[in-house]
Order: structure tokens, then sequence, then C-alpha cells
């Protein structure tokens, strides 16, 4: 079975059972917070993944990081998936449990990419952009600066990327002049 589909399982194993016992808000902090460490600490990231590491140094590793902070429910998952080989895992599961978590709370999250931080009404603008693509009435807006495009914007909604960066069609523009110079001269 491929790796996906085993976090999936996890994920989606954990979500029920947090939803369950009323405390899917404080486990979705907790993969929050597990993704975050592992972005921000290749070492860990590393460490879980590593078959050379056993699963009691990475239990203990996790125990050390979390047990003040995370859940209960949360920790004994993370000693079950460490004693079943799978710690391995654990950042892939992190990931899926919040796309999960999204789709089952009817969550829309959108990437919006610009060159300066937007105002308020600007961010109200992008959000009913979503709803309308998506369809959906609850969004997440992620916002992230890249100086590179120049001006403009880039909104990925899913699969669905709205590209009105000033970088992209000065791109589209070299590629269409190098084209048109290339046939010029045949």
């Amino acid at each position: 079975m491929s790796e996906f589909r085993v976090s999936t399982r996890y994920a989606k194993s954990l979500l029920e059972l947090a939803n369950e016992k009323g405390i899917l808000e404080e486990v979705l902090a907790d993969m929050k917070q597990l993704a975050s460490v592992a972005a921000a600490n290749r070492d860990f990231a590393l460490s879980l993944k590593s078959p050379i590491i056993n699963f009691d140094k990475k239990l203990k590793v996790l125990t050390a990081l979390f047990e003040k902070s995370a859940n209960a429910m949360t920790m004994a998952f993370y000693g079950i998936v460490a004693k079943k080989n799978r710690a391995d895992l654990l950042v892939d599961i992190a990931r899926e449990f919040q796309v999960q978590y999204n789709v089952f709370k009817g969550i829309q999250v959108a990437d919006l990419t610009t060159t300066f931080p937007i105002t308020d009404e600007l961010r109200s603008r992008f959000v009913g952009l979503v709803k309308e693509i998506s369809g959906l009435d609850k969004i997440e807006l992620v916002e992230k600066i890249d100086a590179e495009l120049i001006g403009g914007f880039v909104l990925k909604v899913n699969d669905r990327q709205l590209d009105e960066s000033l970088s992209s069609k000065l791109k589209a523009l070299r590629l269409e002049f190098s084209h048109n110079h290339y046939e010029s001269k045949i």
C-alpha cells in the first residue's frame, strides 16, 4: 500500500476519533504544530524518516518536543504510530489531517501570493473570488509575499491557478518574442 494511502487512513482515523471525543480543534493544533516543527527543523523531519533510528528514540524525541503542549490522545497516537514503525509517515499524516479537517468543516484553502501585504478590502475581494470559484462559504486565505512577482498576484485554489503577475506576463512576452524572432529567420 502506498505511503499516501497509509497516511490518509491514519489521518482519517485520527480525525474521526478526535471528533468523537470532542477534541478535534486541539488535535488540529497538534497536527499543525508537528508539521510546523518538521518544516522549520530539517533534522527533526529526517530523524522521523530514518530507518536507522529505532521507534523508542523517535518516540522519546516526540515526547520531549510535544508532551507539554499536545493533547494526551495525540501523544498516544504518536506512540502507536511509532511502535508500528510508521513514524516516518507522521509529518505526512499531520498534513493530510489538516486537508481532511478542511474538507470535514467545508473550508476552502486558497494560496495568495502578492508583492505586498494586502489591505482588508483586497482580502475580502479575494475571499469573494475564492467563494465564487469553490462554491464554499468558509475560506482560509494563506497569504505570501514574493517580490519576484514584480506586481500583480497569483491565486491558487485547489488545482486552479490564476496568475496575474507581471513576471509571468513578461515571461510570456519573452517567449512570444523569441518565437517570432525564430520564425522570422526561417
